[in-house]
């Protein structure tokens, strides 16, 4: 069956191509070819100011980038977030970001005192694609992939989002093109799926 699908690219450089550009490619066109719709979001071509309080993030204007973000998100039924690891974490600006868009009347909604919020963007999906330089297994078994658990538990479930499905592709710096080909491939083919 059909989907929309809104792939979040989260590198911040927007004056070069990386691996996970190449990865939203093929997912991309795999989508494309899989009979998908598909809309792009570059996170580094985005002009949105930090949040750096309570009071602009429960009630600020969200800036216009970030409302054309938040329209593509309401739009698709699967959102694919690719980022790569620094620092252990996702980069300041894809943080700067998701909080400007997952924000409270967009992603849920506050209830009573003592109740927890209503999730607003529940009936979609989403994939994180994260790349790092070092080996997945560490990362997941040894670091416990927390940057991952955390932008599925406390961003996207919170949110209402569900299910949540990741894909840890390491050492990246010392990938071979054969191995590089063939993460191509797998993004491609779940573009296909829609997944």
């Amino acid at each position: 069956m059909p989907r929309r699908i809104t792939i979040i690219q989260g590198h911040p450089d927007a004056q070069a191509r990386h691996f996970g550009h190449a990865l939203a490619d093929e997912y991309a066109k795999g989508g494309e070819d899989g009979g998908h719709e598909v809309q792009r979001l570059e996170v580094a071509t985005l002009e949105f100011p930090l949040l750096r309080t309570k009071e602009e993030f429960e009630h600020g204007r969200p800036p216009d980038s970030i409302k054309l973000a938040q329209e593509a998100i309401a739009w698709a039924d699967h959102l694919v977030i690719l980022y790569p690891l620094w620092l252990g974490d996702m980069p300041a600006l894809l943080k700067a970001f998701l909080e400007q868009v997952f924000r409270p009347g967009f992603a849920f909604e506050y209830q009573a005192e003592g109740r927890f919020p209503k999730k607003r963007l529940t009936g979609k999906s989403a994939r994180i694609v994260v790349t790092m330089g070092m080996p997945a297994f560490v990362y997941r078994w040894l670091l416990l992939a927390h940057s991952l658990k955390s932008l599925e538990r406390n961003v996207l479930r919170f949110s209402g989002i569900s299910p949540v499905t990741s894909t840890v592709i390491g050492s990246v710096e010392g990938m071979t093109d054969k191995q590089r080909a063939g993460w191509l491939d797998r993004l491609r083919a779940l573009g296909e799926r829609g997944q």
